[in-house]
């Protein structure tokens, strides 16, 4: 309830600025940027993960993760907030940072106005000189230019506190939506956030439309004192090298036996569940469609996906918990014989197709249920694994 610009509005815009990389950063959560790198990708723009961590002991935080183990830390610290509070909200102290930073590029927040900067110089200062003390050089400070008559003051105090301390200054932008026009309708989100009409939200509402997304011309424009403020955003982008597109399912690593690879005891299982099926004459038509999906499983490396499903099976018939496999599942023959479906395709015709197919650039759903009074058992097993 802060931004007016969906993610696909902001990665457009900044395609059409002609911007080569965008870093989006929520605050104390990551629920944008799943949609903010498809549209990314969309758009021929480099997608930099981020998140604004806003502290309940310090200055807030924007992190970049730059590898996928940074990223991992990060999304563990943002679990450690919010199992801490109520759903929704997100607890984070500057200890929990320090434990998580290992990867992380940061940039500290500056008060947002002059009167707040006097408010509160002394916690600021001292907030620089610890981050600076416990982040070392990935951290930097953050420059906003947000046209209220005090910015060359501001960046100039910045400027001095980078020398003193050694800790860059860095331009950000604070963006709240895409293009001016948004302005109206961000202020509409703050009233609602705020339980305000437009009348009685006074100073809650921005006090002008510069919080959108600037040409980078205007950028230059703007930091022409520092122009290094602006060179190094490109220096945080390139030691951001983490994409989405690394991520992939992480399955259990005890699914295997007597050192066999997840598809060698995949092939063991199925052949050993065809025979209990079948009997020892398995016929020919049966052999042919469980070679067609054994190979077809190898070519998409499924095999430790169907091993994890046949674990929690087998879990749950060994408790004597009723469950059953549903849906397109059915249509595989592996699934059958590894007693995940009951539909045996010796007396059915099954389509393998609607199960699985080479169109398809994502594991298959094998849907089971489990009778609700015991499926908490399940549940557990699956998350004690």
């Amino acid at each position: 309830m802060r931004g007016g610009s969906h993610p696909e509005e902001l990665m457009q815009y900044a395609a059409e600025l002609g911007y080569q990389a965008i870093a989006l950063a929520d605050h104390n959560t990551l629920a944008g940027i799943v949609r903010a790198h498809v549209a990314a990708k969309k758009a021929g723009v480099r997608f930099i993960p981020a998140c604004c961590l806003n502290l309940v002991d310090g200055f807030s935080l924007l992190a970049y993760p730059t590898n996928k183990d940074a990223y991992s830390r990060l999304s563990a610290l943002l679990t450690v907030g919010n199992l801490r509070t109520e759903k929704g909200k997100c607890e984070l102290y500057k200890k929990d940072v320090y434990e998580h930073a290992a990867g992380m590029k940061f940039i500290i927040i500056p008060p947002a106005s002059l009167n707040e900067w006097f408010d509160f110089e002394e916690d600021f200062k001292n907030a620089v000189r610890e981050y600076s003390d416990r982040l070392g050089r990935h951290v930097y400070q953050g420059a906003i230019c947000s046209y209220q008559g005090d910015d060359a003051k501001k960046l100039f105090r910045l400027n001095q506190l980078a020398e003193r301390y050694q800790v860059p200054m860095v331009a950000i932008n604070d963006v709240h939506y895409h293009d001016r026009d948004r302005r109206e309708l961000q202020d509409i989100l703050t009233c609602v956030r705020e339980k305000k009409t437009i009348h009685n939200a006074g100073y809650l509402l921005c006090q002008n439309a510069e919080r959108y997304m600037k040409p980078a011309k205007e950028k230059w424009r703007l930091f022409r004192q520092y122009p290094e403020a602006i060179r190094r955003t490109g220096q945080i982008a390139d030691a951001c090298t983490f994409s989405l597109d690394e991520l992939q399912y992480v399955y259990p690593e005890e699914l295997t036996t007597e050192g066999h690879t997840p598809q060698q005891e995949l092939i063991r299982l199925t052949w050993k569940g065809a025979a209990e099926q079948f009997g020892n004459d398995i016929p020919e038509k049966i052999r042919e469609t469980i070679n067609m999906e054994l190979d077809f499983i190898e070519r998409r490396n499924y095999a430790s996906y169907f091993l994890t499903v046949y674990d929690f099976v087998c879990f749950a018939r060994s408790r004597d918990i009723l469950c059953q496999g549903r849906g397109s599942a059915a249509n595989s023959v592996v699934c059958y014989c590894l007693g995940i479906t009951s539909v045996n395709p010796s007396k059915f015709k099954v389509l393998f197709a609607r199960f699985m197919s080479d169109a398809r650039n994502e594991p298959p759903d094998i849907d089971v249920d489990f009778e609700h009074e015991r499926r908490e058992e399940v549940m557990q097993y699956i998350y004690s694994k």
